[in-house]
């Protein structure tokens, strides 16, 4: 049987991110993607225009009808702005079951703010303890470990806070940390380096916590999904297209498998 993953995120009006930035990689990589969408933004390559949060009862209605169709095992969140939101996605992880790879989308890439000030407790509290892997940037883990990141000293700091409500893997992007991933496991420490290559990066961290996802649900090791979501995002970027004025988009169309 072909393999199905979820995306439960927002909808980016301009293509470059969050739910459309998901489906675009799971489709490149071979899986079925089914979606949940948390909340539909006004957004473009410069910027976020309006948010609409999606009602929970709406959300979990959706997810409720995917899981009802199809034997997902491995799901994605993205964008999740409300307390009432992270909590609601939470319960249909416990309730299905999901592994679940958590992107802690705060702001876009070409700005706005994506996630409200009290969910970022919500997200420590709630869904943090049933993650499979979470894969926050540099701002991101500062955020949820209270960390200051300047170096490899204090990004190792705020992968064990992060990991310390029961999170499986910590996986902290590089994009603003020279390039180089660090995955934390909650005994040891693997880095992944790589070169920041040119090109546009609107829509980078959901296309590696999609890509993450889609290895992990083909049964890749957390090591070789790590370092194979960081090269699709890296042909990603090398392949984005000149659209829009702003931040230019990724292009996980143009990846190979």
């Amino acid at each position: 049987m072909d393999i199905i993953t979820l995306t439960i995120a927002g909808s980016d009006s301009g293509g470059g991110a969050g739910v459309q930035a998901d489906l675009k990689t799971f489709h490149a990589l071979g899986v079925h993607g089914a979606c949940a969408i948390t909340a539909l933004t006004s957004q473009n390559t410069t910027g976020v225009q309006a948010v609409f949060d999606v009602p929970p009862a709406v959300i979990a209605s959706q997810i409720d009808s995917v899981m009802a169709d199809f034997p997902v095992r491995y799901a994605k969140t993205g964008m999740l702005s409300r307390s009432e939101t992270v909590r609601l996605v939470a319960g249909k992880v416990r309730q299905y079951g999901l592994k679940v790879v958590v992107d802690p989308v705060m702001a876009a890439e070409a700005g706005g703010r994506l996630l409200n000030p009290d969910a970022v407790e919500a997200l420590r509290t709630d869904l943090l303890p049933l993650a499979e892997a979470i894969t926050p940037n540099v701002y991101e883990a500062g955020v949820l470990s209270g960390v200051e990141i300047r170096d490899m000293d204090s990004a190792r700091e705020a992968c064990k806070k992060i990991h310390a409500p029961g999170v499986k893997y910590v996986v902290l992007t590089g994009g603003h940390f020279g390039g180089r991933d660090i995955l934390y496991d909650g005994t040891k420490f693997t880095v992944f380096e790589g070169p920041l290559v040119k090109g546009g990066t609107h829509g980078t961290g959901c296309t590696y916590a999609a890509a993450l996802t889609a290895y992990l649900a083909k049964g890749e090791p957390i090591e070789a999904a790590c370092d194979k979501a960081k090269r699709f995002v890296k042909e990603a970027v090398l392949g984005s297209m000149d659209v829009g004025h702003g931040v230019h988009p990724v292009n996980p169309g143009g990846c190979r498998r």
